[in-house]
């Protein structure tokens, strides 16, 4: 037969155990996710998971306003020209995909350059794959792997990107493609073995043009654009 003082300690322990439960509960419903080093990136501000170049990683942010709810003369503002033929391809983009936002397009396209820049010189395969079409990638990997087996090492940083200029857009089919032509300064140098400098310089700021086509198949439920070509612009 329980005395008195044993049922006291009784009520204690399960008021114990209840504020314990409740206190776990309430820090599992907001235990943080783990640490992604991409999601401290500030380089993209109101990008949406619908139609910029996807981050892996990042969470979304509200849906923009769709572009045909913009004045048409208002639409591509600070983008395109009216009129022109990269603001026709936006329309017929914005035609399919109804939240495609311009703006956001353009700040996702920035991200992902300078992603793409920094993971061939880190030889970060992984982050390539996520970004590039099959073919793009292979060309990077190739390069990366030459430059593996000759011992060499590359450092890029990037000091600004200056613009990021839509100069061509069009649907093909369902295949939405946007043309970008970045202008950036960059620290970038080669070295070998020995770490000595082979190409480029530690000290030097260069000025680095990039034309970059990025494509997506609005058939698809992919909402993540990848870089399809790329080519040295002047």
């Amino acid at each position: 037969m329980f005395d008195i003082s044993t049922i006291i300690f009784l009520v204690l322990a399960v008021f114990i155990f209840l504020r314990l439960r409740s206190v776990l509960g309430q820090r599992t419903g907001r235990k943080r996710p783990p640490y992604d080093p991409y999601s401290a990136r500030d380089t993209v501000r109101g990008a949406t998971n619908d139609n910029v170049v996807r981050v892996p990683g990042r969470s979304a942010d509200p849906t923009p306003t769709p572009a045909e709810a913009v004045n048409p003369a208002e639409r591509w503002k600070g983008i395109a020209e009216p009129g022109s033929s990269v603001a026709t391809g936006l329309d017929a983009i914005a035609g399919e995909d109804k939240s495609f936002n311009g703006e956001h397009f353009v700040s996702g396209a920035r991200t992902a350059y300078e992603m793409i820049v920094l993971a061939y010189a880190q030889g970060d395969r992984r982050t390539l794959r996520n970004l590039l079409s099959r073919e793009v990638y292979e060309g990077f990997e190739a390069a990366i792997r030459e430059r593996e087996s000759k011992g060499e090492t590359v450092e890029s940083r990037f000091v600004a990107i200056d613009k990021s200029d839509i100069t061509a857009a069009e649907l093909r089919s369902r295949m939405a493609q946007i043309t970008v032509r970045f202008v950036s300064q960059l620290i970038s140098v080669t070295r070998d073995k020995a770490s000595n400098v082979i190409e480029g310089n530690p000290e030097k700021v260069t000025d680095v043009t990039d034309v970059w086509m990025f494509a997506r198949d609005l058939s698809s439920r992919d909402p993540n654009w990848k870089l399809v070509a790329t080519e040295a612009g002047r």
